[in-house]
This record gives structure tokens, sequence and C-alpha cells, in this order.
């Protein structure tokens, strides 16, 4: 739920008229920042809060009767297709091109899937990217299985870059400094987890890679080659938070730093655009 601050910016970003080549986006940055390309301001915001308390949203219940913390038909049919449904026409017709991040559950290694169209197999790509270890079922897509995206490729800043992507604002979900601990290696022989080795391994070292991909981020600030966007200070929320005044905290706290950086965002923009 510290994806609350990214809607927040979004937001902002789409208040603004700012507009991006592309986007990728990792677990719940996919799962909320597809509202960019759809261009629906305050939607994440919206179901959000009108179902934070949904038993099927978020909860251990779902995961104990489902198998997942977040149910699939409700969470990836019911609310983005009928409940406060996705703009598909505008998501088709905007050319801002935009990939979600899953891991490959017998490789452990990262597979970028672009979304062109909003179906009911490409709901699946973004379930997969946002299916945390331990508390979901791996996702089979076309025979193989994927897991959360944040597992092998935390923030695809190089990745994106190699695609193409030369400058880009980055959107971090913990302040300047923050460096990711040691997975717990007690939860690797959990069910869910145990069978797929590769999967271990990536957890095992995945703060190393998460602490790696921060320092190269913060060096492409350095560079001119990155705007960064990220909260001062820890923003202080639960992985599974369903106070609806903690959801608006964060979302607030996002659109504040976004507003409070917005001259200097569009001198960056600007800036490349004329290189």
């Amino acid at each position: 739920m510290r994806g609350m601050f990214t809607c927040g910016v979004i937001d902002v970003l789409m208040e603004e008229g700012i507009i991006f080549d592309g986007a990728i986006g990792v677990s719940a940055g996919a799962t909320f920042g597809c509202n960019y390309k759809s261009h629906q301001i305050g939607r994440a915001l919206r179901y959000n809060l009108k179902y934070c308390h949904d038993k099927r949203y978020g909860t251990f219940y779902s995961v104990r009767k489902y198998g997942d913390m977040y149910e699939k038909d409700f969470c990836y049919r019911e609310i983005p297709m009928v409940l406060d449904p996705i703009d598909i026409k505008t998501y088709y017709s905007n050319p801002m091109e935009f990939y979600v991040v899953m891991t490959d559950c017998e490789s452990g290694d990262p597979m970028y899937q672009k979304i062109d169209v909003i179906n009911e197999k490409t709901m699946e790509y973004f379930r997969a990217g946002a299916s945390m270890p331990i508390v979901s079922t791996p996702v089979e897509i076309d025979g193989k299985r994927y897991l959360d995206g944040g597992i092998s490729d935390s923030i695809p800043l190089k990745r994106f870059m190699e695609m193409g992507y030369p400058f880009n604002v980055v959107i971090l979900t913990q302040p300047k400094g923050f460096a990711k601990k040691k997975f717990n290696s007690l939860m690797l022989h959990l069910k869910g987890v145990r069978k797929y080795k590769n999967i271990q391994a990536a957890l095992r070292r995945r703060h190393i890679m998460y602490n790696e991909e921060t320092q190269f981020v913060f060096e492409q600030e350095e560079l001119g080659n990155a705007f960064i966007i990220a909260p001062a200070e820890p923003l202080g929320i639960s992985h599974t938070e369903h106070d609806e005044n903690e959801l608006k905290r964060v979302y607030e706290a996002g659109r504040k730093v976004a507003q409070n950086r917005l001259a200097d965002l569009k001198k960056f923009i600007e800036d490349r655009i004329t290189r």
C-alpha cells in the first residue's frame, strides 16, 4: 500500500498534462500505474477506499479461502471491468507504451510484458506481476508460472533504458538512503515458494538486487538521466493497510511531493526534449 504514494504522484502529473512515451510498473506500480495510460485521475484512490474493507481485497482471510491475498475474480475482473472499469477506449488510444514486470517461477528471471490491450489475458499479466510470494498462488500464463516482478527487478530503470528510454522519471516509495534487509530465510520453506528453487535464490539475493538498483537510480540522477520523486521519510503504512485515513494520508503525501517538485520536473522534461 506504499503504492498509494505513487497514485498521488501520477494523479498530479496527469492533472498537469505531463505525457510520457513509455512507462513500466512493478507490482502495485503496475496495477495502479496503468491508470496513467487510461488517464483516470483519482481512480486508484477511489477503488482502494471503496473496497479496502472487503474480505477479498488484501486480507489473510482471502489467502486462506482463495489462495491469494487479492482474490482473482473480484480484484482482476469485477473491479476493473464492472465496478470501477478501466477506460479501455482511452487506454487503447494513448500511444504511451506500458509494461508490467513479472518473475518467471522456473528461472527466477524477470519478464517484461508490454500491455497494449485490456482483456482477460492481459489482466492475468497484471495479477502475476503483483502476486506477492507466500501469500499468492503463482499465476499460470501460456504454460508458465509467474509471481511478483519485484522479486527479480524491483526498480527496472536499467532495463527500461536498454529498451530505448534514455531519460526517465522514477517514482520510489522509499526515501533516499533506504536499504532493504535480507529476506527471512524461514519464509522460503513455506507453500508456494519451496518448490521453486530459483524463486528462493532470487528472494535470498533480493536485498542485494534492490540496493544495487537504488544506487543505479541515484547515479543516473547525478548524470541527468533520471528525475526521482520519492518521499522524504518512510511512509509508515502497512502492506495490507485497510484504514481509509491512512490510505488517504499516503496518497496526499504523494500529491504533495509531486506538487512541490513540479517546476523542477517540467524543466527536466523540457531540457531533454530539446536535446
